[in-house]
């Protein structure tokens, strides 16, 4: 009888990004494979390759307390009806309210989670930000503590928030990978300096930062090409709206694109790669960046700081300071060798960390360890 695994995410396009791999290597290995997520134009792709897909009615806006138990209950029944062998939880909904669920459950023999980032509940301050803080790190407890469970993190600052929280076996992967044999590492040679900022326009991704660096330095810098890839998100609260998206654009400092579907393309041809978010854990976009052999300015928090090799592979500036920010991409735009030599190590380090057939070899090492 085949070992059946269910995959718990919060929509079916985050999946195909990050965590696509896992669910073909377990289809190779003869894995029953299933996901539960909201879906949008990913499930008949899925269902093509051998994927069984459960559609969620789960959101990841506010909802109320009706919506929060509408979701909860449907990750329930999910489970229930599925009775994986192996679950894996990824992001934060699916691990808190999945985690919950399984202690109703005790025949599911492996529980996974996913800790990629503990979200913007944490980079909140202020008195009402840590009440809620301590009631988001109770239910983490209620949902990670137990025998057959396994957390990965990809960063050492959320693993010692989980440690803080409850003893549980954590393994560090950093980030979720990507195939090397998709980027190419090419030596650009114009004179014209081209600065890429690609993400989900959300306000803690650091957006206006961006927008404000570029605004300082194509004063003095008129070689300074800037460009800002990505969509909003509207069901996070965070989100940029159509009305920010046409304000930048008709400042034309910082050129806006949509999504990009071959984001290698984008950073082959870029020479700065910049993510100034608040906090992550571990971007990917940071790993396609040094796949791509490209120099990168980040910020000094959790998440960005573990994606580079400081003064190596790229540079940090202050969270939330536009100012730092536009002087680190400065000091990137009038040294070029420094910009090759920082690229050149970023390739380095992607090989060494961030493959993706790594990254899938650590997860199968969890998910068919029989001693947890």
């Amino acid at each position: 009888m085949r070992k059946k695994i269910l995959f718990i995410v919060n929509v079916d396009w985050f999946f195909v990004s990050h965590r696509l791999p896992l669910a073909l290597e377990a289809l190779a290995k003869g894995y029953e494979v299933s996901i539960a997520c909201a879906v949008t134009d990913k499930q008949e792709y899925l269902e093509e390759i051998g994927i069984r897909v459960y559609p969620l009615s789960i959101s990841r806006s506010k909802k109320g307390l009706f919506g929060e138990l509408q979701d909860f209950i449907s990750i329930y029944k999910t489970l229930r009806q599925v009775a994986p062998d192996i679950v894996h939880f990824v992001t934060i909904k699916p691990v808190l309210y999945g985690g919950i669920s399984t202690r109703f459950l005790p025949v599911i023999k492996k529980k996974v989670f996913s800790i990629s980032g503990l979200g913007f509940v944490f980079i909140k301050e202020g008195s009402r930000a840590a009440l809620i803080k301590k009631v988001v790190k109770f239910l983490y407890f209620i949902a990670l503590h137990g025998e057959k469970s396994h957390v990965i993190v990809q960063n050492p600052d959320d693993k010692a928030v989980i440690q803080s929280i409850c003893k549980v076996p954590i393994t560090l992967i950093r980030g979720s990978g990507v195939d090397l044999e998709e980027y190419n590492c090419s030596d650009n040679s114009n004179e014209n300096v081209t600065i890429v900022m690609a993400c989900r326009l959300l306000r803690d991704k650091g957006v206006f930062e961006y927008v404000k660096a570029a605004e300082i330095v194509s004063k003095k810098n008129s070689n300074a090409n800037f460009e800002l890839y990505g969509d909003i998100d509207q069901d996070n609260p965070a989100s940029l709206t159509e009305k920010d998206i046409k304000k930048i654009e008709a400042d034309s400092i910082v050129k806006v694109y949509g999504f990009s579907k071959n984001i290698s393309t984008v950073f082959e041809r870029a020479d700065i790669v910049v993510l100034p978010s608040y906090r992550e854990g571990l971007p990917k976009v940071l790993i396609e960046a040094a796949a791509c052999g490209r120099a990168v300015v980040t910020t000094d928090v959790p998440g960005c700081r573990d994606a580079i090799e400081v003064h190596k592979t790229g540079l940090l500036c202050k969270v939330k300071d536009a100012q730092d920010l536009a002087k680190k991409i400065k000091h990137l735009i009038i040294n070029k060798e420094l910009r090759k030599k920082m690229g050149k190590a970023g390739k380095e380090l992607a090989q060494k960390e961030f493959d993706i057939k790594k990254v899938v070899d650590k997860h199968f090492e969890i998910y068919e360890d029989e001693n947890e």
